[in-house]
């Protein structure tokens, strides 16, 4: 199973490479030469435990760098940015170690995530957003998970 092709613009995805060898695996995720990478902010996990969404929000100074660690999580996207090209536009992907990729969430773009571990575990995602995150003024602009502006469906658990 390979990631889908973006359809927001400006969201791009990068297919991991899992290397095994006898001792165990090693996956690169980013490297300050890939065609996507911007800068390094920071890097920290975010866990949400079977069934539970973590939406919306959006940055306007950091673009953030999702990969899914452990578990199964249900992505969301949606397109709020005036003037983009694909405004309204929402998008959806299932993220999971067993077919890892990375995916690259532009600034403006509201994103959340909902943990479905078929085994009903926490799912972890791995984030290196451009930016430090700033405590006494945080780059975060949250709407509802249930916002009606954005039409998205979370009542699903698995692939």
């Amino acid at each position: 199973m390979n990631a889908p092709t973006p359809r927001i613009d400006g969201v791009r995805i990068k297919q991991l490479k899992v290397i095994p060898d006898e001792r165990g695996r090693l996956m690169e995720i980013l490297r300050s030469d890939d065609s996507l990478f911007e800068k390094f902010g920071q890097v920290y996990v975010t866990t949400a435990k079977a069934g539970v969404v973590k939406a919306w929000h959006y940055h306007k100074l950091q673009a953030d760098h999702w990969v899914c660690l452990f578990g199964q999580a249900l992505v969301g996207l949606y397109d709020a940015r005036d003037g983009s090209p694909t405004q309204g536009r929402i998008e959806e992907f299932w993220m999971m170690p067993q077919d890892p990729f990375l995916l690259k969430i532009p600034i403006g773009v509201f994103h959340g995530f909902k943990g479905c571990d078929p085994a009903g575990g926490e799912t972890m995602i791995m984030n290196l957003p451009t930016v430090v995150y700033n405590y006494e003024t945080p780059d975060e602009y949250r709407a509802d998970w249930q916002a009606p502006a954005i039409r998205f469906d979370w009542n699903r658990m698995a692939p």
